[in-house]
């Protein structure tokens, strides 16, 4: 693609060949090479301007830069104001914009961003719509499986991945806005079909992320500025902010009677050992019923905001049925399938909020014992180990206390730490630092009717020591302890 194209609508000078080649877009000095343009993006803890001489001396001659830049005559710098902002241009000139080809549907919010994704995703599909995924736990088109590094990924990975959706067939996206991806332009140029608020609460401020809640949540508002329609949660207290800010038609769901989607009859069910929640919803004078195959109340107001997204698409109510009902989330509420008479839940909760909310949820089911395992990370958030211990320690039967990315702190000492929390709260504890012999020891012990939450590594499958990412998987140490046969 020729430069001016790739700069179209970036205001920028400097003295370079409008008519150049290039091959791609790069901000890693080591990815530079010929024919690619280089972006110096302004980072918390790096300055890409600093690394433009690494990038000429890989092939680079083409420079995007706010500032100017130290390199040998033959190179090329254009100056615009914010890199950021220019790269998200770029990115969607260099893709040919493909959130103008398929329906992308952003969700933002505190917590639920990943959940309501999915479900959106299942329901679409039942209903024939390709729909492509992008968040906390990768991307996914079909069965492609993509990694992504943020939930809200870079300008020029959404773009291109986007693309990759598009030439694939996807006809929808349903991606995860985070507040940072707003702040820092990854999403600019993006079209919206639609924008979904979930909930806010206070989250992600300090050093490199927001300096206040009020800064955090003005971010979360600027989704519905950029969106055709808005489905809000009427429910959460910042609904109305939300709904001040929509400049596009509103949809509201949740148990508030003047909810366009109200929703009523939320019922736990157990089957087996599989939770989920039946929960009906009135609209437009009908009332309809549904089952999701996640477990929680929280899970209803999830299903019924993917329940109008659907509708809004033409999903028949069959089609929305068959795709609630066979949801499955990795890492989040996510239900094991032991085949025994005791339920294994793999969460990614990792503070005492999160830990707080998936044990609410397993205990409103009937159940013999909750038991809990978890660690916290080492080196950092040394607040989540006491957090976390008196949460377990006051609302669990039983806890195991175990690593979770101890890095190169002592997993012992941790555990040690998290334990004595425990214990304060007044709860029964057992120490186990090895995180595979802690979850086979979870289940020699489990009885009928336990409830076994596995909490903090969730999606992931790698365990961080010493600097290391290893593998490490809660789903295959479950398998092979249970005999299990994957699907």
């Amino acid at each position: 693609m020729k430069l001016f194209e790739i700069l179209k609508n970036v205001s920028a000078n400097g003295n370079f060949d409008p008519s150049s080649e290039i091959e791609d877009i790069v901000y890693d000095s080591r990815k530079g090479r010929k024919n690619t343009l280089f972006v110096c993006l302004s980072g918390a803890k790096f300055d890409g301007h600093a690394f433009a001489k690494n990038a000429y001396d890989n092939g680079c001659r083409i420079f995007l830069c706010e500032k100017e830049v130290l390199l040998p005559s033959d190179a090329s710098v254009i100056l615009c104001e914010n890199t950021r902002a220019a790269l998200a241009v770029c990115s969607a000139n260099f893709f040919n914009h493909p959130s103008k080809e398929i329906s992308v549907i952003g969700i933002t919010g505190t917590k639920g961003k990943t959940t309501v994704a999915h479900i959106v995703k299942y329901v679409l599909e039942a209903a024939g719509i390709k729909c492509g995924i992008i968040g906390t736990i990768g991307a996914k088109c079909g069965d492609t499986v993509l990694p992504t590094v943020n939930t809200t990924p870079e300008s020029y990975e959404l773009q291109k991945l986007l693309r990759i959706m598009a030439d694939n067939g996807c006809k929808a996206a349903a991606i995860e806005v985070s507040s940072l991806g707003l702040k820092h332009h990854r999403v600019d140029n993006t079209e919206f079909a639609a924008g979904v608020f979930t909930n806010l609460s206070p989250d992600h401020i300090g050093t490199n992320e927001h300096a206040s809640f009020e800064e955090y949540a003005y971010w979360k508002k600027q989704l519905f500025h950029r969106c055709k329609k808005a489905f809000v949660n009427f429910d959460d207290a910042f609904s109305k902010e939300i709904i001040e800010e929509c400049d596009c038609p509103v949809v509201t769901f949740g148990f508030d009677e003047e909810a366009d989607y109200r929703l009523e009859n939320v019922q736990k069910v157990k089957k087996g050992n599989r939770l989920g929640v039946d929960f009906s919803f009135e609209h437009g004078g009908k009332e309809k019923s549904f089952f999701v195959s996640l477990p929680g109340d929280v899970n209803a107001f999830n299903a019924v905001c993917a329940c109008a997204i659907g509708e809004s698409f033409g999903a028949s109510d069959d089609e929305i049925k068959n795709g609630l009902s066979s949801v499955f989330v990795k890492g989040r509420g996510e239900v094991v399938e032991t085949g025994k008479d005791f339920s294994v839940i793999i969460d990614y909760a990792h503070n005492g909020v999160s830990l707080k909310s998936i044990v609410e949820t397993a205990r409103a089911y009937d159940h013999n014992r909750i038991i809990a395992l978890f660690g916290s990370v080492g080196g950092r958030t040394e607040i989540r180990r006491q957090e976390l211990g008196l949460v377990s320690g006051a609302m669990c039967d039983l806890t195991i206390v175990t690593e979770d990315d101890p890095d190169f702190e002592d997993p012992k000492k941790i555990c040690d730490e998290i334990a004595s929390y425990v214990k304060e709260s007044g709860g029964d504890c057992v120490v186990i630092p090895d995180r595979k012999e802690a979850i086979l020891y979870a289940l020699s012990i489990a009885q009928k009717g336990d409830i076994i939450i596995l909490a903090g590594k969730g999606h992931e499958e790698f365990m961080k020591v010493n600097g290391e990412k290893l593998p490490f998987s809660e789903r295959a140490i479950i398998e092979e302890a249970l005999n299990i046969k994957r699907k």
